[in-house]
């Protein structure tokens, strides 16, 4: 039986969270939606997901901001960030100068591309996790 992998939806737009996290448990993920990115934060810091996808401009903590800190408090989580607002290009730019990568997915993204790329994400993170094992 494959390992079900726990992912956290975070988003401010309620029905964008939960159709995200529909969408990734018809795939048979446990997925999560959060309203916001202090709640994410929190629950990361309690229990670390696979993968948080997180909207980027939310009121109080933003979608970098949560990925920052979430990356720090918990380095083996993978992070997607996905906006449909071209200001989020800045926002990652900065981030980038202060030494974050973070992809970015454009929204709104159709479900059987936001389910591939969960899996390539997961399945990279599992290559990377066995890799250090290795060495």
């Amino acid at each position: 039986m494959k390992e079900k992998h726990s992912i956290l939806v975070v988003d401010d737009e309620k029905n964008i969270a939960d159709t995200v996290a529909w969408i990734l448990q018809a795939a048979g993920y446990i997925a999560r939606p959060v309203y916001d990115g202090s709640s994410a934060l929190a629950i990361t810091r309690e229990q670390t997901p696979d993968l948080i996808i997180s909207d980027v401009l939310m009121p109080g903590i933003n979608g970098i901001e949560l990925a920052i800190n979430a990356s720090i408090a918990c380095p083996r989580c993978r992070i997607l960030l996905f906006s449909g607002q071209a200001g989020s290009a800045d926002m990652l730019d900065e981030a980038r100068r202060q030494g974050h990568e973070f992809e970015l997915l454009a929204k709104p993204i159709e479900p059987e591309d936001l389910v591939k790329k969960v899996a390539d994400v997961l399945a990279s993170a599992q290559q990377d996790d066995t890799s250090a094992r290795a060495t």
